[in-house]
């Protein structure tokens, strides 16, 4: 059987790293953020610098579709892309969308990249793509924690990776799950 991982963790902690690393390797990567940029296209919404735009469009989602309402838009891809091999979910971040997910994947595993949270602040503010300040970093983990549900996910995660270092250390602890996980 093929392998489903979702990586979870707050921003910030280096969850793309293990992802872009796992589809380096041959794993299909499913971006649960590319719905709400795929479904704002199709009805005209644009993106706005600070993030606004789509935090209000992930909020009607969830509104008008359930809060597992992304796992559920994923899961015809999910299914297609087990067939072809191993799959790592991108964005995984409620308790509602690993619940609605582990019913129909038990195989599922949740890795979680865990960081101190100074750390935390000091990479989402110089990062390339969608900068915080750090008031509005601490506003949108509280927003995540409380009107997601992200720590259940965090809380609950099969593994954990701790990203205080490098990149390097942080993939030594990947594949050291990898070859744990065979």
């Amino acid at each position: 059987m093929n392998k489903l991982y979702a990586i979870v963790g707050m921003s910030g902690t280096g969850k793309s790293v293990v992802t872009d690393y796992l589809e380096s390797i041959g794993w299909s990567k499913l971006y649960f953020g590319g719905i709400t940029y795929k479904l704002m296209e199709q009805e005209g919404i644009e993106r706005t610098p600070d993030g606004k735009s789509e935090k209000e469009f992930r909020e009607k989602l969830r509104r008008e579709h359930g809060p597992e309402c992304y796992a559920k838009f994923l899961d015809p891809e999910i299914k297609e892309e087990l067939k072809k091999g191993n799959v790592v979910l991108d964005g995984l971040y409620s308790w509602y969308e690993y619940k609605y997910l582990i019913e129909r994947y038990p195989n599922l595993k949740l890795i979680c990249v865990v960081t101190d949270k100074n750390k935390r602040y000091e990479r989402v503010a110089v990062r390339p793509d969608r900068p915080f300040k750090r008031e509005d970093i601490i506003y949108r983990d509280i927003s995540e924690i409380e009107n997601l549900y992200k720590g259940g996910p965090i809380a609950f995660a099969d593994y954990y990776i701790l990203n205080n270092g490098s990149i390097d250390e942080e993939l030594k602890r990947l594949k050291e799950i990898l070859e744990e996980d065979d």
